[in-house]
């Protein structure tokens, strides 16, 4: 039988996708008072994998992910996940969304998204959200799957997320020292 333990705390990572820079110190305003202080925020780039959201979002966005500097339980993704559903809604439009949330989990060995849609390699959580193992973590790099999102398994933003990982790993030691 096996034992049951805490589970071990990961790295919030917040993909934002917009049209509306603007907006950025409204949504990280919002974003740390539920999770926190972002400890690190990549470089805004055009989104240039699909332009899926160019019409809902009225142009074609940029897409950047903020760090968070607290550690969460992952238990909590299907809350997070509804909570960035409702700040998506506070800002939208007539026309639809002009933020794009997608809060993640970073672990030693994965990147896990949140979502609402259901697909056959997706987990179900509670309340209507799902899980999926976006890339994994093998070979001292991060790995993309057959349905990981192109940008997500780009280059760039695997070693983006290697990096990101390096410093969860850093803090996690440091964490359980203490």
């Amino acid at each position: 039988m096996g034992v049951i333990r805490p589970y071990v705390p990961v790295r919030l990572v917040m993909g934002v996708l917009t049209t509306h820079g603007e907006l950025h110190d409204q949504v990280v305003e919002i974003l740390g008072e539920s999770y926190g202080p972002v400890l690190t925020e990549s470089t805004h780039t055009p989104f240039s994998f699909t332009d899926y959201y160019d019409e809902e979002m009225g142009g074609n966005p940029e897409r950047y992910f903020l760090v968070f500097r607290d550690l969460v339980d992952p238990s909590r993704l299907s809350d997070i996940k509804i909570h960035t559903n409702q700040v998506e809604e506070r800002f939208a439009t007539g026309r639809g969304r002009v933020v794009n949330l997608d809060p993640g989990l970073l672990s030693a060995g994965s990147l896990i998204l949140a979502t609402t849609k259901n697909r056959s390699h997706r987990i179900p959580l509670e309340k209507g959200i799902y899980a999926e193992t976006t890339l994994i973590y093998y070979g001292h790099q991060f790995n993309a799957l057959p349905w990981t999102y192109a940008d997500y398994g780009s280059d760039r933003f695997r070693e983006l997320f290697k990096m990101y990982r390096t410093m969860y790993m850093r803090q996690l030691k440091e964490e359980q020292k203490s």
